[in-house]
């Protein structure tokens, strides 16, 4: 499987973005996909992932009410809908493929993505 990650750019404060994750391969529909995060200068973050079905997500706390993640798997893509953006938001953001939620937000994925950078001025 291989990710195409799109979508960041620059944004103001309060502002909307959605990040979309192309994937090859006929198998995208088996794995849990997910969103990571890395600011400058800090660790990568689990943003959130929703099981394959799409029927369940599971965003990290911070971004709760604010991101959502949805996927289209006719298409093989998935989604971050990010809205009421903050400066803190900024980061590359990373689409990844696991194979279960546990392993996904312990970052033991099986695929990665490139980054795309959201910028989040004040």
């Amino acid at each position: 499987v291989q990710l195409q990650a799109c979508g960041g750019g620059l944004v103001q404060a309060g502002g909307s973005l959605r990040l979309s994750c192309a994937a090859s391969g006929r198998t995208f529909s088996t794995y849990v996909m997910g969103w990571f995060r890395q600011a400058p200068g800090k660790e990568r973050e689990f943003v959130g992932s929703i099981t394959w079905s799409g029927g369940s997500t599971y965003p990290t706390d911070s971004v709760k009410g604010r991101f959502t993640i949805s996927r289209d798997n006719a298409k093989n893509t998935v989604y971050l809908q990010m809205n009421s953006l903050k400066p803190e938001d900024t980061a590359v953001y990373y689409c990844a493929a696991a194979s279960s939620i546990a392993t996904m937000r312990r970052g033991l994925t099986d695929y990665w993505g490139q980054g795309t950078l959201v910028t989040v001025s004040s």
